[in-house]
Parts: structure tokens; sequence; C-alpha cells
């Protein structure tokens, strides 16, 4: 396993950069495909949310893999390589797994615990999936770290500690508009994040829903679940003069909603009116923030704002403290698997080589002794065959056990200089030694190394803005 995942979030990126390097529809697809390509990746996988861009791979060289996956973000968002850089974090193998396992449960979020990212990671996965670019190693690292996240959510209270982001946009909501109960709400998309949207808002009791979308049908659909009504983007303007509370969604790449169109909304109106934007790029105009009565709450005031810190700090501490723990045992549990999957291959060539030897044995001996009947080979051959099983069986359950731990996959080496098993062999064991120095992700672009000399990275932090 040769995991590696380029990538910048929230945490290390401004709001604006996220939006450039954010991809979605076709413009995703190319990118998991171009990624796919590079002659140092296996398999690929893009996890591209409104919070963060991630790129995992199954790579063959640390150094090569590094350096394409910086290489396409580059190209696929325009941004200059060592402007990139500055905002990017790597990590690899053990670190890898870590960090897409915190992820799945919730800690990595701008709102700590919400479980949006869960269905997200899972889009990311079957899109890979569907599109062939991941294989057994992404597979089944994937879905171990959604069984994490699960787990996450149903054996602690992180629910209760964190909140979605349009939980976040209510409470902010309420502060300009006072109890949203009862009051009138356009959602502008009908994807998964309007979804939970027009969800989140039927539950605190907004009673008159509005969802506009381009394919009307889908918004019928939507509005359907939460008794709302459905109309056309041609409609939002007309809708806007009659909403309290706004959220948009599309993340299309144009406004959805413009300042002539606020303006217009606006007239005569003597009641504020509060938009929420969640989307990357940003479907709402940041110039409607100078219009006297509205407010404009996106993901950039959200992350200047630090609301992840400020919602729900009741149990907060003992609930990310118990994720945390479900992270290390997942992880451990997972990478246990791992060390142990590597020495398999090495106790199947040992028991071949001993069946061959068994079998040759009871050739010459049959050739010896042909007045022997069928009965009596059968059973001398049987008795030999118990034999080698019994003298195998524990050396075999014990370097399984060994593999498991840390420094695991030298056992498999043991075993094959041991019983002479042929390391060329197609079902033997070879463990490429992938130690490096260190390196950060700008230096790694400026860097020019000897051919077969991989460099290793300080993974163990994000690089900036942390």
């Amino acid at each position: 396993m040769s995991v590696l995942v380029v990538g910048l979030s929230h945490r290390t990126a401004p709001v604006a950069l996220l939006e450039r390097v954010t991809v979605s529809g076709d413009a995703l697809v190319k990118l998991l495909h171009d990624v796919g390509q590079d002659e140092s990746v296996s398999e690929a996988l893009v996890v591209s949310t409104c919070n963060r861009v991630e790129v995992y791979a199954d790579v063959d060289r640390f150094h090569g893999g590094v350096t394409a996956v910086i290489g396409l973000l580059s190209a696929h968002s325009g941004l200059p390589q060592d402007v990139l850089a500055r905002h990017l974090y790597v990590h690899y193998q053990e670190r890898a797994v870590q960090h897409l396992f915190t992820v799945a449960c919730g800690l990595d979020s701008m709102v700590v615990g919400e479980g949006q990212i869960l269905g997200q990671i899972r889009a990311a996965l079957k899109l890979a999936q569907d599109e062939g670019t991941a294989g057994t190693t992404l597979n089944e690292l994937t879905q171990q770290a959604l069984r994490a996240g699960k787990r996450a959510h149903a054996d602690t209270e992180i629910d209760r500690a964190g909140a979605s982001l349009v939980g976040v946009g209510l409470t902010l909501a309420e502060r300009v508009l006072g109890p949203v109960a009862g009051r009138r709400a356009l959602v502008v998309g009908a994807g998964s994040m309007s979804a939970l949207t027009a969800a989140t808002l039927s539950r605190a009791g907004v009673t008159d829903i509005v969802i506009a979308n381009r394919t009307y049908e889908r918004a019928v659909r939507l509005a359907g679940t939460v008794g709302g009504r459905a109309v056309k983007p041609a409609d939002i303007t007309a809708e806007l003069a009659g909403a309290d509370l706004v959220v948009s969604c599309v993340g299309a790449g144009t406004r959805a909603v413009t300042v002539e169109m606020v303006e217009t909304a606006m007239r005569g109106r003597q009641t504020p009116i509060f938009l929420l934007d969640l989307a990357l790029p940003h479907d709402v105009d940041p110039g409607v923030r100078t219009l006297p009565g509205v407010t404009l709450v996106d993901l950039e005031s959200m992350q200047q704002a630090g609301l992840g810190a400020e919602v729900a700090d009741g149990g907060r501490a003992e609930a990310i403290d118990q994720v945390r723990d479900i992270v290390a045992e997942e992880v451990g549990a997972y990478l246990d698997a791992q060390r142990a999957a590597v020495v398999t291959p090495t106790v199947i060539a040992l028991r071949s080589k001993a069946a061959g030897v068994v079998e040759a044995e009871m050739g010459r001996l049959v050739s010896r002794l042909p007045e022997l009947d069928t009965r009596t080979r059968e059973e001398i051959t049987q008795t030999v065959r118990r034999v080698v099983e019994k003298l195998l069986h524990e050396p075999t359950v014990r370097v399984k056990r060994l593999a498991a731990s840390p420094g695991g996959d030298h056992y498999a080496e043991a075993l094959r200089e041991l019983f002479g098993l042929d390391p060329k062999a197609p079902d033997a064991v070879s463990q490429l030694d992938v130690s490096q120095p260190e390196i950060s992700p700008a230096q790694l672009l400026r860097t020019e190394l000897p051919p077969g000399e991989l460099p290793r990275m300080d993974v163990s932090r994000l690089e900036a803005d942390k």
C-alpha cells in the first residue's frame, strides 16, 4: 500500500483560493482521469466539496505522484504551482490513512462533527468506481473510512457536538431575523445540499419553503418532501421579494442571485432579508452586502468568524475525544490488516512448496516400492501431509500475527530466506523500501533528485494557516 493524499481545505487555504480549485461535474471527472492516467498512479479518487479538494492516489513513486497531482491541480485551477503549493498538505501511507479516517469522522470539517462529509466521500468513491479509477486499495481504504465515520456518529454524541453548515447558517439567521419558525424560505438548487437544507428548514418550523432549480422536475420532487412549492430560475427575483431567508447551494460557476435581483426585490420592502451562500464557486454576488436590509453569510465569512468552534459547546470536548479514540482504533485495525496481508502470499508460496515436496517424495516412494497397494499409498500420503501441516502451522500462524505489527513486512522476507522461496515468483512477496528524506510541498516543486531517490515529506503537519 502506497497511498498518497494531496489536498487543501478551509484549514490551509482562503475560500477564494478554494473556489478556484474546487471542481465538479465534467471538470471533476476529467481531473479524476488525468490523475489516474499518470504513469506513477495506479488508482485515483477525488474528494471535492465546499471545504476541501483532496486527491487520493495509490502510487508507485512518491516524488512522481506528488509532482503529478500538484501539476494537475495547477492546470485545472489555473493557479501557478508555487502559489498552490503554499496551501497544500501532503500525507503518505499511514499518515494518508489516518487523514482520510479523520475527515470521514468529521473531525477535520469546518463545523466539527457534521455528517455531510460521509455522503461526500461516498459519492467520491462511487464516481471513482464508475469511472474505473478506484481499485482494490482505494476501495478497501475508503469503505473502511466510511465504516469508521458511521461508527463515530452512532457511538458518540459528535452529531450534537457539531452541526451542519445549514444549522450554523440558521443560527446566524435567527440573530438577524429572530425565530425562523413560520418564516418564508427560498432554496436555490435541488441537489443533496439543497435537500439537507430543505429538511433542516422544515424541522426548524419554516412553513413556506420554495425550491428553485434549473431542472424543474427535480425542484418539484424536493418541494414535495417538505410540503413546499417549486419554481424555475426565472422566478427567483419575484420569490426574493417575499422571502425572509434564502439559501443557495448550486455552485455552477455563475451567479444564481445577483445584486440587481436583490435590489429589485428590496424595493419598497421594510423587513430584512438573510442570504446564506453555501456554494463554491459562490452563487450570490458578494456585492449584495452593500444593499440596505440585506445580510449575506457565505463560506468565507463563516471561515473568518471561526464558526466551527462556536457550535454546540456542551459535551463537545468529550465527544471529540471519543471520536479521536475511534479513529485511532479503526486506523490501527486497518493498518494491522494491511500488514498481515503482506505476508499472506509468502505463506501461500511456502505451503505450495511444501505440497510440491510431499508430491515429489511420494512419487519417489512409489517408484521404489511399486508393490504398495492404493490404500497404503493414500494412507502414507495423508500421514506425510499431516506431519508437514503440523510443522508449518505454528510458524505460519505466528508470522501472520507478527506481520500485523509495525515493521512486520520483514517477517515475510525472513520466511522467504529461511525456506528458500523465490522472491521473483508471482506468489511471493517483495516489499519496496519507501524511506525518504523530509521535504515540504513548496520545496518539492523546486527539487531535482537523482533517479530512484525518493524524498520524504514532513507530513505530520499542515503547512499553512492552521
